[in-house]
């Protein structure tokens, strides 16, 4: 059974850094592709960051230099620094996990077939 729980949300000013962490259990394709999606009120669901199975990063162009995503295969643990948050960056961030073996990084949303339940960002 896999599962995946995101941490590290919160509130903060404009300016503003935070790390988020997804602890993930059940899980064991540590070649696949995991990856942060955020979804703002009243929007559609975007990609934010992923790392493909190959070790290959990605992030949505907006957010290139702002965001860093990496993960921590021995302790299970994908995670999201950002830094600079601005408000529109105010969503709930979501992580993902891919049963694709291997392959490069991808925020194509089909692909991924396990999602946690989401940690809320809040920039004011």
């Amino acid at each position: 059974h896999v599962q995946l729980v995101e941490s590290g949300g919160g509130s903060v000013q404009a300016g503003g850094s935070l790390r988020l962490s997804c602890a993930f259990s059940g899980y064991t394709y540590s070649g696949n592709c995991m990856a942060w999606f955020r979804q703002a009120p009243g929007k559609e669901r975007e990609g934010v960051a992923a790392i493909g199975g190959d070790g290959s990063t990605g992030y949505r162009d907006a957010l290139k230099g702002r965001f860093t995503v990496f993960k921590d295969n021995a302790n299970n643990i994908l995670y999201l620094e950002m830094i600079d948050l601005k408000p529109e960056d105010t969503a709930m961030y979501y992580c993902a996990a891919s049963s694709r073996e291997g392959g490069s990084w991808t925020l194509v949303q089909g692909l991924y077939d396990y999602w946690g339940q989401g940690t809320q960002v809040t920039v004011s």
